[in-house]
């Protein structure tokens, strides 16, 4: 091949070929192998909490169901809520026997102020929350509505993403949800002016109550 007449990507290609075929000494022979992350001296609740309050999340402890509910009642009427959503048959039994008001239709959703759904797991490295489309809450409950409500449990705590995942391969195996993702704080987008705003594209706040049941 004339090198003269040859294009640029065809000289790259030719010292990629180069390269591959000739073996060279490791430059780095010192160079040891160091873990991801370092070990945590905390919690793994409280990594989640602190790492979830940094991305603008809100987190909040309940060691119990009654201070549970009773955390959702300073909620609401914190923010001035009416109509809060929840479609999963495992929330609505936790919130039924306490008589909070949920609405658990699609009737009038276009008129929501909050929704409640579970999670598969929460990430305390990042305060990030695993979420899928295998429950009744399907994509939307925690998308439109301003203010999204997760209610998960201290046992679905992880430390990493790559824990997350080997759960969901545990639990799911060859049927994975068709929508696995993570959320991260509440939504957040800086394309408009350079100007960060908060709820573009999702909802504006992001609670997550977590309910003991470890002990």
């Amino acid at each position: 091949m004339n090198v003269k007449n040859s294009s640029s990507k065809e000289q790259m290609l030719g010292k990629i070929r180069q390269a591959l075929v000739q073996k060279s000494e490791n430059p780095h022979p010192k160079f040891k192998k160091t873990p991801l992350y370092h070990e945590e001296d905390e919690l793994v609740d409280v990594t989640f909490a602190r790492e979830l309050t940094a991305v603008g999340g809100k987190f909040l402890y309940c060691d119990g169901e009654i201070n549970l509910i009773e955390n959702l009642i300073h909620l609401t009427e914190e923010n001035n809520i009416k109509k809060i959503f929840t479609w999963e048959k495992g929330v609505q039994d936790l919130l039924n026997p306490y008589g909070f008001p949920i609405h658990t239709n699609e009737v009038e959703f276009d008129a929501a102020d909050a929704g409640i759904t579970s999670c598969e797991v929460l990430i305390a490295r990042n305060g990030s929350i695993m979420v899928s489309n295998a429950n009744a809450s399907g994509r939307r409950l925690g998308i439109y509505p301003p203010i999204h409500i997760v209610i998960a449990k201290a046992s679905q705590m992880v430390w990493d993403i790559k824990d997350a995942l080997s759960y969901m391969q545990r639990r799911y195996g060859n049927q994975m949800p068709t929508m696995v993702s993570t959320v991260t704080g509440p939504s957040r987008t800086a394309d408009i002016e350079k100007r960060l705003v908060l709820g573009a594209h999702g909802p504006k706040e992001l609670y997550v109550l977590l309910l003991e049941d470890r002990f």
